[in-house]
């Protein structure tokens, strides 16, 4: 598994029209304006991590907030988010193309054609998961989303670091959604139908990004909504297999990991059954939508979501895993955030 290293690593360098805006790569904005307040001196509050240009996202929210009006706070927003990706294109270097539509951006060197149809597939997508995830989806009030598709996994490791802990080995990914001042969406450059699964995962992540839910929560909903939206792959392992490895692995402290979240992080098969499991559990207790729905948007990731299962399900979730596993030992594999020795994760890796 790769470690997330902060090495000098080199980098490599509307509905309907989409706009590409870097054609002739103009020079990137130093400042953003507005009616009726000062200009935001963009470059002033700019900083190079690990070779990619951050904004203090802070400081861009404050200024926006100073605008009278929210039509017109939301289109700074735009703007601002758009300079940022003009800044970061001139970084990654002149191949990189910032394409737009009136729902997402999509900075990639990516083929025109592809990125225009990656920008469609984004706006149907983010459609699809309102839909499906009714009552729990909540889209941003402001700016539009983001993809960032990078030619390599140095390049995509180098980035998505900077999100992490200083120190610690964490599981490979193939796309990330970063939930840090401006939501966007990571991934490493392949053929538009290896993209997609990621885009459609990743935007729920972005749409639960509102809620403070447990991790194996977050992600159940991202795989469960993504092979909704998609066409799984190919399992390398079948059913019983995959059950066999369950039954092997979920003991006392991989249960416990499991709902504080960690074990999602973990770089052997307890990451790819961390998926599963909670896949599996979402599928099951989703099937009573309107119930769900209830548990969904009361879920805390400080107890895992015990307290709301028990109140709007009506089920003990450590009762809910026995009888998927089909576990006869007794076993207690309730969550119990008092063993937990680190703040629980919420997911979105």
């Amino acid at each position: 598994m790769l470690k997330l290293l902060r090495s000098l690593l080199p980098i490599s360098g509307r509905a309907g029209q989409a706009t590409d805006l870097s054609a002739e790569a103009p020079a990137p904005p130093s400042d953003v304006s507005a009616p009726g307040v000062g200009s935001f001196l963009f470059t002033s509050h700019l900083s190079l991590e690990g070779g990619f240009p951050i904004p203090d996202w802070t400081a861009a929210q404050t200024w926006v907030e100073t605008i009278p009006g929210e039509g017109e706070q939301a289109s700074a927003w735009t703007r601002i988010e758009r300079a940022w990706l003009e800044h970061l294109q001139l970084g990654l270097g002149p191949a990189y193309r910032l394409h737009e539509n009136k729902d997402a951006f999509v900075l990639s060197t990516l083929e025109p054609h592809v990125a225009r149809a990656t920008l469609d597939f984004m706006s149907k997508t983010l459609q699809r998961i309102a839909r499906i995830l009714d009552g729990v989806a909540e889209m941003s009030p402001w700016g539009k989303d983001i993809l960032i598709v990078v030619d390599d996994e140095d390049s995509y490791y180098r980035y998505v670091s900077h999100y992490y802990p200083e120190d610690g080995e964490f599981a490979a990914s193939g796309g990330m959604y970063i939930n840090a001042g401006c939501g966007h969406f990571v991934t490493v450059k392949s053929d538009l139908h290896a993209i997609e699964p990621v885009i459609a995962h990743e935007m729920t992540h972005s749409c639960l990004s509102h809620l403070p839910i447990p991790a194996w929560l977050n992600e159940g909903l991202a795989v469960n909504t993504e092979q909704r939206l998609v066409r799984p792959g190919t399992a390398t392992l079948t059913p019983q297999q995959m059950h066999q490895k369950h039954c092997s692995f979920w003991g006392d402290a991989e249960m416990q990991e499991f709902w504080s979240g960690k074990s999602f992080l973990r770089n052997d098969d307890g990451n790819m059954l961390s998926y599963d499991l909670a896949r599996i559990l979402v599928s099951q207790l989703s099937a009573d939508w309107p119930s769900f729905r209830s548990f969904v948007l009361d879920a805390d990731f400080a107890d895992g979501g015990a307290a709301a299962a028990i109140e709007h399900l009506g089920m003990e979730l450590g009762t809910v895993v026995s009888t998927l596993l089909v576990d006869e030992s007794g076993l207690d594999r309730a969550p119990a955030p008092a063993r937990w020795n680190e703040v629980p994760e919420r997911g979105a890796f």
